[in-house]
């Protein structure tokens, strides 16, 4: 018979990097590295993966040094988004970490003259029963670790936990809070240099001529480039880049056409479009009843990273280095290498952090940027950051979407049949695709440009337009359909929950419409129609926590509404309750939110989080929304493109259910359909008027009182 030479499926992202070398290292010096390929994004993710390399490892938490993600040498973890890093990094730090401890244990027992029973460790320190000890430090050396994983060590049980599951300080915010330099904006290598590009004004704009040499000539200006379409200049100063690129602007002609639709998400309605249903349901005959309809709209999306993106670039003997707050520096690289045509193995990636960003900002479109700039002062770092105007009118947004609903509600009050169709582009340009072609901007101008990619749509259980689409409410007759419109007039990619904020919004405020028609409770419909006894939980845990009171309507113009989700259907359990008032405009006061999402690895980070997110929710559905007209986008800065103040930032107050035998999954994009959905439920619990068109604007609000 043939030998069986299928190997183990290791847990999380130790599958595709199985050397555990290549994870962690024992260091003589009494430290550990750990290298993760996932990056910090103000998710708290490297402090939690501390704590499972901490608590598997049997050492203080001070003794875990984190490695920044580098092509050179971390694992290649993909991108960090979709709420997976605890999955895929969390578990292949908890398996590498259980076998690093084992493999040190069995060199401890080789040493003491004592088996594994006999053994324990507390801070690297490896004591026998009859006294004596070793360290980790005395029991290292290269070859500890430099094997494959076998996936057979045994992490610890919940129950002998000691660092997972409580408080720890966030690694990442000492630095921050005191003003060190440690974003990529600060970013400033010896004899760095300074770039701009000069953008076309619009996306179908087409250079007719620019005059080069009296910018050539300006105070500082190192270097002009012009490849096709693509404009950029270098000098010494950043102020001198400034001026030059704004005098390269006047300097060129271009020509425009009217080629945007209408500012109405609906034109998604009359566009080409490949429609799949996702998922249907027969059952019994719908019984007779009463028939419901909605339509809810959101506008494209803006990232509105409080600092633009920015990304410094060197360039020598035909070889590239990238430092970058790129989501995925691996899937970079790969799309960095076409378009500077050199081989991936020519380019380094270096990951610095971002001031923020959950999504595809302008991240990557910066780094190549940079990269053209720098081949053409060899030798020397430059620096490219975009402009406040540019961040706005180039980044990729989240695409526009449109969600009708339509069910049966039966005289049990009860729902016998459900529909939802779901029009939206594609919610993902990442890099990563590059047989596929491109999506980086300065590719697509290029004189020679790459293929442009089209914008995917990451599948289900995922999903991208249609996470969520599908709703975790048992109906016995059910058909949901997407519908993928998938020529964007804009530039489209992921961001904070992709498709789920619409989809949930929908979902959640036409489950309060039929709440209504049936004289039934909001709280109550909702666990008529829950199975699911997680989701229950967080339903009832919310309603406990902001003291929720049947059909309760509050003195004033206050109202309540609640909003729920388990996040892709597969992850997070989260309900909210947003207390509102109408007064000139609409203010959301306060959020109580409930969250399951498994075992909780740092509970304060994780509350983080959730405060982060519905913060982020709240100014989405008040605020936000990308303007342009016929030819461009019109955005320009923040007068344009209001978010959430500080003086308009609610209340908040979390509730976890921590489930320590459970797996643990991320918390950081589950909330934004819920809380929108929320807050449209309380306007029309204070008000009795329903907004279905994101955002909530006082225009709107006006409109639909005086309809």
């Amino acid at each position: 018979m043939a030998e069986n030479t299928a190997r183990r499926k290791l847990p999380g992202s130790l599958e595709t990097n199985r050397k555990l070398s290549q994870w962690l290292d024992i260091n003589a010096d009494g430290t550990v590295n750990m290298r993760p390929g996932k990056i910090e994004i103000g998710q708290g993710i490297l402090t939690a993966l501390r704590q499972i390399v901490a608590e598997e490892l049997d050492v203080n938490l001070n003794r875990v040094k984190v490695v920044t993600a580098v092509t050179a040498m971390s694992p290649n973890e993909g991108v960090t988004s979709g709420s997976r890093s605890i999955e895929e990094s969390g578990s292949a730090f908890r398996y590498a970490a259980a076998e690093a401890r084992e493999l040190l244990l069995a060199r401890a027992g080789a040493k003491l003259g004592a088996t594994l029973e006999q053994l324990s460790v507390s801070d690297g320190v490896v004591c026998a029963r009859g006294g004596a000890s070793v360290t980790y430090w005395e029991l290292t050396d290269a070859s500890l670790l430099d094997r494959e994983a076998t996936g057979e060590a045994r992490p610890k049980p919940p129950a002998q936990h000691k660092i997972v599951g409580t408080a720890a300080p966030r690694v990442d915010i000492p630095r921050k809070v005191a003003g060190l330099p440690v974003y990529v904006q600060d970013h400033e290598p010896s004899g760095m240099l300074h770039g701009r590009v000069s953008r076309p004004p619009s996306y179908s704009a087409e250079l007719i001529g620019v005059k080069l040499d009296d910018v050539r000539a300006m105070p500082g200006v190192v270097a002009v480039v012009r490849d096709g379409r693509f404009l950029g200049v270098v000098a010494e100063r950043e102020e001198q880049a400034i001026r030059a690129a704004r005098r390269l602007a006047r300097e060129a002609k271009w020509s425009e056409k009217p080629t945007l639709p209408e500012m109405n998400p609906r034109y998604l309605l009359d566009w080409p479009e490949k429609t799949e249903v996702i998922s249907e349901k027969k059952g019994a005959a719908a019984s007779a009843g009463r028939e419901f309809s909605g339509e809810y709209t959101r506008q494209f999306l803006a990232h509105a990273s409080i600092a633009p993106s920015c990304a410094t670039a060197q360039y020598d003997d035909g070889k590239y280095t990238v430092w970058t707050h790129s989501q995925g520096i691996y899937p970079l690289r790969g799309e960095l290498a076409p378009a500077l045509q050199v081989p991936p193995e020519d380019i380094v990636v270096r990951h610095v952090e971002g001031a923020g960003c959950y999504g595809q900002n302008a991240a990557d479109d910066v780094a190549l940027d940079a990269a053209l700039l720098a081949r053409a002062a060899p030798g020397r770092a430059v620096r490219v950051q975009w402009m406040r105007e540019d961040e706005f009118a180039w980044e990729p947004y989240s695409s526009a979407m449109v969600v009708k609903t339509r069910a049966t509600l039966s005289d049990d009050g009860r729902i016998s049949a459900w529909h939802l169709d779901v029009w939206s582009h594609g919610h993902s340009s990442r890099p990563g695709r590059a047989d596929d072609g491109t999506n980086l901007l300065a590719a697509l101008h290029l004189e020679k440009p790459l293929k442009r990619a089209p914008a995917a749509n990451p599948p289900l259980p995922g999903g991208g337009s249609h996470r969520n689409a599908i709703p975790i409410y048992e109906f016995p007759n059910q058909r949901v359909t997407n519908h993928l419109v998938p020529d964007p007039p804009l530039r489209v990619s992921s961001l904070r929950g992709l498709g789920s904020q619409t989809n949930v919004f929908a979902i959640e405020s036409f489950m309060d419409e039929l709440a209504v028609a049936a004289d039934v409770d909001p709280i109550e419909f909702r666990l008529r129609h829950l199975v699911d006894s997680r989701a229950r939980a967080v339903v009832e845990k919310v309603a406990t926590m902001a003291n929720w009171k049947p059909k309760q309507q509050l003195a004033g113009n206050l109202g309540r509404g609640i909003g729920f989700a388990r996040y892709k259907n597969l992850a997070g359990y989260m309900a909210i309750i947003a207390e509102v008032e109408l007064a000139e405009t609409l203010r959301v006061l306060r959020v109580w939110s409930a969250v399951d999402v498994g075992q909780t690895i740092n509970p304060d980070g994780l509350i983080n989080q959730m405060e982060g997110g519905i913060i982020q929710a709240v100014s989405f559905v008040l605020r936000e929304e990308v303007k342009y007209d016929r030819e461009r986008v019109t955005v320009r800065g923040w007068d344009d493109y209001p978010i959430l103040s500080f003086a308009e930032v609610p209340q908040v107050v979390v509730g976890l259910i921590n489930r320590p035998e459970l797996p643990a999954v991320g918390a950081g994009e589950g909330q934004q359909g819920p809380v929108a959905a929320a807050v449209g439920n309380a306007l029309f619990n204070a008000s009795g008027v329903r907004l279905r068109d994101m955002p909530f604007t006082r225009e709107r609000l006006l409109a639909a009182m005086a309809a």
